[in-house]
Order: structure tokens, then C-alpha cells, then sequence
């Protein structure tokens, strides 16, 4: 592993950072919980709503009908994601932009873990449509789990182009 300078972020940095997207996911459902019922739904702009779901499954309401044991499955592979980002973390922290895209993947991850540990659902209340179609409604989680998805390709694209 190559010494760290003292401009390397440090792994306590990336948690904080996690943390911060975690706070965030958690207050604003609390906020949605608290200000709407189950599919109420509010428009804010020709494009977005600001709605309450909720998701028993995963991405797209996968496993979304299932009996209930998807809310302990998802539960535990979100734990065990989180601990293999943040052993990859510890590795690789220096490298900014795959610890930035693995950071928002373990906030998001943890958020709604959190959820369904709390839940035994997802709280999704961001909702986009145009022209009559409507992309399932999401989250800050979701929205930082895709962010560290396109970073991920991004850094894997510029590290294949270096190679």
C-alpha cells in the first residue's frame, strides 16, 4: 500500500463524509414521515413531486411483494456492502475519486439500512415524471448510491484509459 501523504484523506474523513449523507436521507424522511400519509402526493414543478412511498423491495421494488424476508435479506447484504466498502476504504482511501464513489455508496447503503431495520421498509418521497411517465420514486440513498455507481465507472474508465 503506498504511504499516505498528509493531503490524503483519511478513513475517519471518508466515514464522516457517509455519515453526513446518512443525517441527511434520515432527517428528510422524518420530515416526509411527518408531513404526509402513504401516497399523498404534492406538486412542486411540472417535473417533480414530493411524495410518500414505501418500498419493501430493492431498486425498482424488486422483491417488492415478497413474503417479508427480503426486508431481513436486504438488511443484511446493506451490512455486509458496508463492511466490505469500508475495508476497501482503509486500502484504497487515497485514491479520491473511487473513495468518493465508495463513500456515497455507503451512506446511501446505510440509509436505508437504517430504514429497514427501523421500517421494515425503504422511505422513498422524490418523485420525477414528464409527459405522463412516472420513474419510481426514490430517495436521498438512492440518489447518493447512484451518484458512487457513475463515479465507479467514471474511475474505471479513466484508470482502463491509463493503462
Amino acid at each position: 500500500m503506498p504511504p499516505r501523504s498528509s493531503a490524503s484523506p483519511s478513513l475517519a474523513q471518508w466515514l464522516l463524509i457517509a455519515t453526513l449523507i446518512i443525517v441527511a436521507d434520515q432527517f428528510t424522511k422524518i420530515l416526509v414521515i411527518g408531513a404526509f400519509q402513504l401516497g399523498d402526493a404534492r406538486p412542486v414543478t411540472g417535473f417533480f413531486n414530493l411524495v410518500r412511498a414505501h418500498n419493501y423491495g430493492a431498486a425498482f421494488s424488486f422483491l417488492h411483494t415478497a413474503s417479508g424476508w427480503q426486508r431481513w435479506f436486504f438488511l443484511v447484504l446493506g451490512l455486509a456492502a458496508a463492511a466490505f466498502i469500508i475495508w476497501m476504504l482503509r486500502r484504497h482511501g487515497q485514491q479520491r475519486l473511487f473513495a468518493w464513489a465508495l463513500t456515497l455508496i455507503l451512506g446511501g447503503a446505510l440509509g436505508n439500512v437504517i430504514d429497514r431495520a427501523i421500517h421494515g421498509y425503504v422511505v422513498d418521497f422524490i418523485q420525477l415524471h414528464a409527459g405522463g411517465w412516472y420513474f419510481p420514486a426514490f430517495n436521498i440513498a438512492d440518489s447518493a448510491i447512484t451518484v458512487g455507481a457513475v463515479l465507479l465507472i467514471v474511475d474505471e474508465l479513466r484508470r482502463v484509459r491509463r493503462g
